[in-house]
């Protein structure tokens, strides 16, 4: 592989992202937690977002785990803004406030796996630790004609590869190359910079083969009662199963719905569940602001279905 090639290209046509044009540690571990999970358009404005309401590692730390949540709304996989929460707390109770620089230390901390504690060491602290995401896989399994490489087999060639003098930049420019050139579809292969040493060029669709995964469909119903003025019952969902610690309308398998008006069915994927819901609107009692609570994606298409929410484009 030319590295410097691939070096050259990158710091030529590199995203002007928020997370490069002002660099900070804390900035950084924002972005790849945002990233691992939702879209780099979305993953810009909850960055934005997040920033501006918890400008430190502090701020967010002396805030509640639902201030959090609330800015999450919309961001998907909610585990990753509660493990965020209680990473800022152990950073300010056990690091002095200071998020640690090294690949080890790292990992010791919530919701830090092994790619996103390469990720922060080589790209926040220059540390030489070689990282693989879904994009440098990409790249790997096409330059060494590999259907199936396996964890261990894409580890050893991105440590092979490794700039070591800039592992930030370089791990960055295996990333850009997945996102803008060798993408999973019509990759654009006459403008690969490291095109010249790809053994899977002449098949780069059939490279790397998917993973093959199988969905569990869930059927639940949803009752969505509304008091007087409005408002729909809302409950905290338990801390942990189900779109935990966040706020929705009951919602259960086999509920009786006798006397409630049918609105009809929504279907909701997860990344290994289908939730199929059949939604009933009542009357209610007590009901809460939607506005003033966190809320998964399906509760707010549950409750612009109910008519208690305006949908958001």
């Amino acid at each position: 592989m030319n590295q410097e090639a691939l070096l050259a290209w990158y710091r030529r046509i590199q995203r002007p992202l928020p997370w490069r044009l002002e660099p900070s540690p804390w900035s950084i571990l924002l972005s790849e937690i945002l990233l691992q999970q939702t879209q780099m358009e979305r993953g810009i404005v909850y960055h934005k977002n997040l920033l501006d309401r918890f400008p430190t590692i502090q701020s967010m730390a002396e805030s509640s785990v639902d201030d959090v949540l609330h800015l999450w709304q919309g961001a998907g996989y909610y585990a990753r803004a509660r493990r965020l929460h209680a990473l800022s707390i152990e950073v300010m109770q056990s690091h002095e406030g200071q998020l640690p620089s090294q690949y080890d230390e790292l990992l010791t901390l919530p919701g830090i796996g092994p790619y996103t504690a390469a990720a922060i060491a080589s790209i926040a602290f220059n540390q030489a630790v070689a990282c693989v995401d879904g994009n440098i896989r990409r790249v790997i399994a096409r330059q060494t004609n590999s259907g199936e490489p396996t964890p261990k087999e894409l580890q050893s060639f991105a440590d092979q590869q490794l700039v070591r003098e800039s592992p930030g930049d370089w791990n960055q420019a295996m990333m850009e190359l997945g996102a803008l050139v060798c993408k999973p579809r019509n990759p654009l292969c006459e403008q690969c910079p490291i095109a010249e040493t790809c053994q899977g060029r002449s098949r780069p669709h059939e490279l790397p083969r998917p993973k093959k995964t199988k969905k569990t469909v869930v059927e639940y119903d949803c009752i969505v009662r509304i008091d007087e003025s409005g408002y729909p019952e809302l409950h905290q969902r338990p801390q942990t199963g189900l779109f935990a610690g966040l706020w929705g309308p009951r919602m259960e398998a086999n509920m009786v719905t006798k006397g409630c008006e049918y609105l009809g069915i929504l279907r909701h994927q997860l990344s290994h569940r289908e939730l199929i819901v059949s939604v009933w609107k009542d009357v209610g009692s007590k009901g809460t602001d939607p506005q003033r609570v966190a809320l998964s994606s399906l509760d707010r298409r549950i409750l612009v279905l109910a008519g208690v929410m305006v949908e958001v484009p």
